[in-house]
């Protein structure tokens, strides 16, 4: 089977078990197609979502304190593909990194991101790894000969979010075990803020938040000759106070049905699909997160308004 039929079947199986279940959700995975790559970009953009922004400034405000921390001689681990503009600011701040390992599922955006960084960083080791780092990931393909000093897995932005809690758990364990006991985590963790703040950040007055959550109907439509109405469906941004997350749904305002796989799938009005949760944590809540995947937050910095947080993990 080819590398394009199985990705499809993998998005056909995972559509028909979404779909099928009480409630109905899908994986926030299937919003990335190009289409939907750009619309996320545009929404980081957007006034309201202060994600990124708010990351990049504690970047610019805590670089140098980053890379004391690092130390010299790191190997540095970075799940996803790595050529964005933080990435190049750890690296170009770092004091003599023994090598960077961007890991990223897509092979063109990996081989992208390791020719871009190998020209502008010529100094540093590029050490590119395909593979889905969110499963296991067998260490020793990391091993470097001579060995780093250390090695330091770095996850900017705010993705651990989209991980319930048990997810996340097992998710750290497993970034712990890259790093090895003497190494460390740098992540980014966004935090607790009032709900009006984060609704208006997952429901933009632009509607390109909404166009992203819509696209992933379109993306079953085109890729999976499903036959759908995305009209019908309207996006909704909630907060779910007892779980602290961000929820966004794709909501039937009427009658309608989805039909992929040869099977049928009734919606009544008000009845939605569940398609990506954002977790938000206070510094402490995270802490005690770490705690259960043997990690201890040893170091928090916050962007200077507050909004955003980076913990330094180690081994507990």
């Amino acid at each position: 089977m080819a590398v394009g039929a199985k990705a499809r079947a993998a998005f056909l199986n995972d559509v028909l078990a979404g779909l099928s279940a009480s409630p109905r959700a899908l994986p926030c995975k299937y919003f990335y197609d190009a289409r939907g790559s750009a619309l996320f970009e545009a929404i980081c953009d957007c006034p309201e979502y202060y994600v990124t922004r708010a990351d990049l400034a504690l970047h610019e405000a805590h670089i140098g304190a980053i890379s004391d921390h690092v130390g010299s001689g790191a190997h540095v681990i970075e799940f996803g593909s790595g050529a964005g503009v933080k990435t190049r600011k750890l690296l170009a701040a770092l004091h003599q990194p023994r090598a960077y390992t961007p890991i990223e599922i897509s092979r063109a955006a990996l081989n992208n991101s390791a020719r871009q960084l190998a020209r502008d960083f010529p100094d540093i080791e590029i050490r590119p790894l395909q593979a889905d780092y969110t499963q296991d990931i067998d260490a020793e393909t990391l091993q470097l000969d001579p060995p780093s000093r250390r090695r330091v897995v770095y996850f900017p932005g705010s993705t651990i979010g989209n991980f319930d809690h048990d997810e996340a758990a097992a998710f750290l364990g497993r970034m712990g075990r890259i790093a090895r006991s003497n190494g460390a985590i740098l992540i980014g963790v966004d935090l607790m803020k009032p709900v009006p703040v984060l609704l208006a950040a997952y429901d933009d007055s632009q509607g390109i938040t909404a166009a992203f959550n819509r696209n992933l109907l379109e993306r079953m439509r085109n890729e999976l000759d499903a036959v759908i109405e995305p009209d019908v469906f309207e996006h909704e941004a909630r907060f779910n106070s007892t779980e602290g997350r961000i929820e966004m749904h794709l909501v039937a305002r009427a009658a309608t049905a989805i039909e992929v796989g040869g099977q049928r799938f009734d919606f009544a009005p008000g009845e939605s699909i569940h398609t990506e949760n954002s977790y938000k944590y206070s510094v402490k809540a995270f802490r005690q997160l770490a705690g259960r995947a043997g990690l201890a937050s040893k170091h928090v910095w916050k962007d200077p308004d507050g909004l955003f947080s980076m913990h330094w993990l180690e081994a507990s």
